[in-house]
């Protein structure tokens, strides 16, 4: 089926009171065992690109990607999105959104919440003037290699600020921080989910929770019932795929087949999908 907007994949892991998975990926590999696996389970699915994926390490253009994820969407049986991740810089955004991004990521995170609410209003403005959605973050999801990050609760996100930024904004979701961090982390997180529940009942906003990898998964669950509709997940699954390409070249050396190498690694990327995306309850 067609591209679905991610406010629709979120509006319904809402009814059921779950959380849609959405997964960074950097080209054909990764972006087709996502979406060939949440059709083998029958979920929903977003995939995400990283922007320095494409303009630092070039795996793939923005048209590149977008095109190749729309053709996947369309043979596919099941919704499918596609969203920008982290990005702070207003003009890369908009091309993002021309080159075919029905959904977006404006990070201002970093800023004061005033500069913060006048940057995402500018992106949401022009955003859905070209029909696109667009996630922001309040608060700051820092990374777990920061012990300092993960537990500190002067960079988590406030109810009544939530609730004041969504109003201003207009913004289709918003990331929260609520105790993840990006990376592995190296102690394990015990998510604030008081605080989710907080911002939950502050907000009509769809919530998004960054971090995803290495979360125990009976605090994901909880954080789905408390509010989470989107929750990202990179980290492992780029592991996964380093870790899978090395047992390639150690099974079959340098006799092996180059060619032989994505399905390979497909297959292994779809096996822990699979089971990833037993999370989403739809």
């Amino acid at each position: 089926m067609p591209f679905t907007k991610v406010s629709a994949i979120l509006k319904e892991a809402d009814l059921h009171h779950t959380s849609a998975l959405a997964f960074n990926c950097v080209d054909y590999t990764t972006a087709s065992s996502v979406v060939h696996a949440a059709e083998a389970v029958g979920k929903p699915v977003i995939v995400m690109l990283y922007p320095e994926h494409s303009y630092k390490n070039r795996f793939c253009s923005l048209e590149g990607f977008a095109s190749m994820v729309k053709s996947l969407a369309d043979k596919a049986s099941i919704p499918v999105g596609l969203h920008l991740d982290h990005c702070s810089d207003y003009a890369y955004i908009i091309s993002a959104v021309k080159a075919g991004f029905p959904s977006v990521m404006y990070d201002g995170s970093m800023l004061p919440v005033e500069e913060n609410i006048v940057n995402t209003k500018k992106v949401v403005e022009t955003a859905h003037i070209l029909g696109a959605e667009v996630e922001a973050e309040l608060g700051h999801v820092g990374f777990a290699s920061t012990k300092t990050d993960q537990f500190n609760e002067d960079m988590y996100t406030r109810a009544d600020v939530a609730a004041r930024f969504c109003a201003e904004t207009g913004v289709d979701s918003v990331a929260v921080a609520v105790g993840s961090a990006h990376g592995f982390y190296k102690t394990a997180p015990k998510l604030d989910l008081g605080r989710l529940e907080e911002i939950n009942a502050a907000t009509d906003t769809p919530l998004v929770m960054h971090g995803g990898s290495g979360i125990p998964s009976d605090q994901v669950a909880l954080a789905f019932e408390k509010g989470i509709n989107k929750f990202n997940v990179g980290t492992e699954f780029f592991h996964l795929y380093h870790t899978t390409l090395h047992e390639f070249y150690k099974q079959y050396g340098t006799e092996g087949d180059f060619f032989d190498i994505p399905v390979y690694v497909q297959k292994r990327l779809q096996e822990y999908l699979v089971k990833k995306l037993e999370l989403c309850r739809m």
